[in-house]
């Protein structure tokens, strides 16, 4: 995974190595063809290129035509949808399991809440 860089994922499996080697990933479900997927596309860079730490915070990108066994596992019917996941498994932040359409303050308040709390874990780690 390269710092910074929203991650690619083009399968299920990809997926899955990814929640295996860190800590809290969010998920950016998108179309080529989805105007609103296009115009968040560059805030959702700009965040992960601030709050993306090897091991602890990702974004990844999921296609809905390229990856559909990773939509269809979360039953993805909408684009652009958001998903959070902590060690793997599907978390709300803010009260919200998801994130449906291009709301710009709600994932920026999502992305900024996992990063610090993937900060605050490298913190502690360094601290030991």
């Amino acid at each position: 995974m390269s710092q910074g860089k929203p991650v690619p994922i083009q399968s299920l499996a990809e997926l899955n190595e990814l929640f295996k080697s860190t800590t809290y990933v969010a998920i950016d479900f998108y179309a080529d063809w989805c105007g609103p997927c296009k115009a968040i596309a560059p805030p959702l860079e700009r965040l992960a290129e601030k709050h993306s730490l090897p091991g602890l915070f990702a974004v990844a990108k999921v296609n809905v035509d390229h990856a559909r066994d990773v939509a269809r596992h979360y039953n993805i019917s909408a684009m652009p949808t958001f998903l959070f996941f902590k060690e793997g498994r599907q978390v709300g932040v803010h009260g919200s399991p998801y994130i449906q359409g291009a709301n710009l303050p709600a994932l920026e308040a999502a992305v900024e809440k996992l990063g610090k709390l993937a900060a605050q874990k490298q913190m502690q780690a360094a601290s030991l």
